[in-house]
């Protein structure tokens, strides 16, 4: 079994070994013709596999180990980035990484949470499980974008805001109620964009936005498909039942107008092709940031109002 692909794409990984495996003799004429037949088959087998993926499936995607992190995209699609740390009164959450970069002539406020790829960088990073000095010091560089008139984007990845008790004693619940309280009347744009898992309010904190984008394969939700399997179901192992009945995909989230763009992705996941991923998010957010710019700001915080108060259906 390989462990760099999901328990579905094991189909897939057994063709990739037999491709792997024929590369060092693809000299000879007969087996470059196998080669050619393989990936054909390989790229048939994984259309058909990604085009009827469950919730849960997603969920998983959404989670890969391989996927791209915010420091990635950092590095693969800014072309200036400055890194503000500090919360100006407590400490500097590596979880949460924020600072003044620049894509083309659009220089912009950003904010994005890193979960980490090997053991170390996940401690290091705090599983991207922000603390409450994570989320004051966001409000700081949201402030000062502000002040200096420069529109905010958030990059969305983590299971939740970190619910440990130095967490709660240090205002933790404030934290995220003051964020999004500020955002909610932040005279500068703000775009935000869930590239892998949106979980609960330690997502909403820097996703009170202008505009929401989310990749194809990501996931946004209250609660994690596990968290509310134990809650309804007393039992984790439900999370696929749960992940059904939660809509945390893009798909349903875009349908019941909870977001308001959906960034493909390459055939395969983020994962299977990384660089292309970083062009169609580079491209969404030069789009997207231009139209909000053009946008004059009392009407921006009008719709955002408007846009707000429109959430949610009830009947009596």
């Amino acid at each position: 079994m390989n462990l760099n692909y999901l328990d579905f794409e094991q189909p897939i990984a057994e063709l990739e070994e037999k491709i792997d495996a024929l590369e060092s003799i693809k000299d000879d004429a007969d087996i470059a013709k196998e080669m050619d037949s393989l990936k054909l088959k390989s790229e048939l087998l994984t259309k058909k596999i990604f085009s009827s993926l469950s919730d849960w499936q997603i969920s998983q995607l959404a989670r890969h180990p391989q996927r791209l992190y915010t420091l990635d995209y950092i590095d693969s699609i800014f072309d200036e980035f400055t890194e503000l740390c500090g919360d100006r009164a407590f400490a500097n959450d590596k979880s949460l990484i924020g600072g003044i970069a620049k894509i083309d002539e659009l220089t912009f406020m950003f904010i994005g949470q890193q979960k980490g790829r090997s053991t170390k960088e996940k401690i290091y990073h705090n599983f991207g499980m922000t603390r409450p000095e994570g989320y004051r010091k966001a409000l700081r560089l949201m402030k000062l974008a502000e002040k200096f008139s420069l529109p905010v984007i958030t990059f969305i990845d983590t299971p939740g805001a970190y619910p440990g008790i130095g967490a709660e004693e240090r205002g933790q619940s404030e934290a995220i109620a003051r964020n999004l309280f500020e955002m909610s009347t932040l005279k500068t744009p703000i775009l935000s964009v869930v590239i892998g898992e949106g979980g609960s309010g330690g997502a909403l904190a820097i996703g009170l936005s202008d505009v929401m984008m989310m990749f194809e394969y990501s996931i946004y939700s209250v609660i994690s498909p596990e968290g509310c399997a134990s809650i309804l179901y007393k039992d984790a192992s439900k999370a696929p039942i749960a992940a059904e009945s939660l809509k945390l995909t893009s798909k349903h989230l875009k349908k019941h107008k909870l977001i308001e763009k959906v960034i493909p992705e390459p055939l395969g996941g983020i994962h299977r092709d990384p660089d292309t991923a970083s062009m169609f998010l580079r491209k969404a957010l030069v789009k997207e940031l231009k139209n909000l710019l053009e946008v004059p700001i009392d009407k921006l915080i009008e719709d955002r109002h408007e846009k707000l108060l429109g959430f949610g259906k009830f009947s009596e």
